[in-house]
C-alpha cells in the first residue's frame, strides 16, 4: 500500500493525502485489465480517481506512475512543472490516448488524469509491503477483470482509501478497518495505512516491510505530512483557533482523542527507493545497506514531445569504489 502526501491547493483544505495499492508481481495488460507479470517487471499501481474516464478504478504501471517515463533511466534528477507537464503528456498521448483522448480547446487536456503518473513529482509516499502469494494475486487478477469497472466515487464513503481497503482486505480479510474516533467513521489513507501496521504486528507472518519514495527533487513545491480527520483539525489554526474559541469543550475532547487514538507516523528508518538501482520497492525494503561506496555518473538527455525537448538527466549507480 501507498500513502501518499498531499499537495497542492486541494491538499491545503484537504490534508488526508491519497492511498494507492501497489502489487510487484500483478502488471497491466491495459489500463483497465489485470495480468500476471512477465520476468523483469515491476509491478502495477491501482487506485480510484475521480473523474477519469468514467472508471472506478485504473492501472498504471510502477515507473510510469511515479516518473511519467518507462524507462527509470529517464528519470529527471529534478524537475519544473513545464517538464513534469509535457513528461505526463507524452506519456498520456502513448499510453492513455483511449481514456484520456486530445482537447480540441487545450494542447494538453485539463483534469485528474494527471494523478495517474508522474506522482514522485508532486509528493512524497510512503510504502507498506506485505506478503502475498500466487494464488492471491490470482484470485485479484480474476476478480477486478470480471467486475464492472464504472465509477461511482464519492468522497467521503467511496474515495482512494475505500478502494486500498478494499484490496487489502481482499488479501487479508478484516485487516483494515475505520476508526469512529479519530476518523468521525470516514475511511482515510492514513487510517488504512494505520489498520494495516497494527495488524500486522498482530500477524508477523504477513512480513510487513516499509519504504519511503522520495519527492523528485526541484522547484515544484514540497508536499506536506498526511493528516487524519481530527488530526487535521487539532492541527491546523485555521480550523482549531475559531472551533477553541466557540466551543472550547468540544477543542479539548478532539485533543483529547488525538493525543489517545489519532497519532500514526510512518517509521523514519524505512529504506528509501531509487528506482536506478533496485528492481522494486519492495527488494528496496529487504536489502542491507551496502558498504561499498557508490559512483553516480550523470547524463544529460534531451527527450522530444509533441510541445517541445524536455532535458532529463539520466543518472547511473554503481557500488564497488573507483573504475
Amino acid at each position: 500500500m501507498l500513502l501518499e502526501e498531499p499537495y497542492g491547493e486541494f491538499g491545503f483544505f484537504n490534508p488526508t493525502g491519497h492511498a494507492a495499492i501497489y502489487l510487484s508481481d500483478v502488471c497491466a495488460e491495459t489500463p483497465t485489465r489485470l495480468r500476471r507479470c512477465q520476468p523483469g517487471e515491476t509491478g502495477v499501481v491501482l487506485s480510484r480517481y475521480h473523474a477519469v474516464g468514467g472508471y472506478d478504478w485504473l492501472a498504471v504501471p510502477l515507473i510510469p506512475y511515479l516518473y511519467a517515463v518507462d524507462d527509470p533511466e529517464q528519470i529527471p534528477e529534478s524537475a519544473d512543472q513545464k517538464m513534469v507537464l509535457r513528461l505526463r503528456d507524452r506519456y498520456r498521448r502513448h499510453h492513455l490516448a483511449d481514456i484520456v483522448p486530445d482537447d480540441p480547446k487545450h494542447e494538453i487536456p485539463k483534469g485528474d488524469w494527471t494523478q495517474l503518473v508522474g506522482e514522485s513529482y508532486d509528493r512524497r509516499m510512503y510504502g507498506f509491503a506485505v506478503k502475498t502469494t500466487e494464488e492471491q494475486d490470482g484470485a485479484l487478477i480474476a476478480e477486478f477483470n470480471d467486475r464492472d469497472n464504472t465509477s461511482h466515487f464519492n468522497l467521503f464513503f467511496r474515495n482512494c482509501a475505500n478502494f486500498s481497503e478494499g484490496v487489502i482486505n481482499f488479501y487479508y480479510p478484516h485487516a483494515i478497518h475505520r476508526n469512529f474516533i479519530a476518523d468521525a467513521g470516514l475511511m482515510t489513507p492514513k487510517q488504512a495505512a494505520r489498520s494495516l501496521n497494527s495488524y500486522a504486528k498482530k500477524h508477523p507472518e504477513m512480513d510487513l516491510r516499509t519504504f519511503v519514495i522520495p519527492q523528485v527533487p526541484g522547484s515544484i513545491r514540497r508536499s506536506t505530512p498526511v493528516d487524519g480527520v481530527v488530526e487535521s483539525l487539532v492541527k491546523s489554526k485555521k480550523y482549531v483557533l475559531p472551533l477553541a474559541f466557540l466551543h472550547p469543550v468540544v477543542t479539548g475532547t478532539l485533543v483529547a482523542v488525538y493525543w489517545g487514538d489519532g497519532r500514526f507516523h510512518p517509521d523514519p528508518k524505512s529504506a528509501v527507493f531509487e528506482p536506478t538501482r533496485d528492481e522494486t520497492p519492495v527488494s528496496a525494503s529487504t536489502q542491507t545497506a551496502s558498504s561499498q561506496p557508490v559512483n553516480i555518473t550523470a547524463t544529460v538527455v534531451p527527450v522530444s514531445t509533441t510541445s517541445g525537448e524536455a532535458t532529463i538527466v539520466r543518472t547511473t549507480y554503481q557500488t564497488g569504489g573507483q573504475n
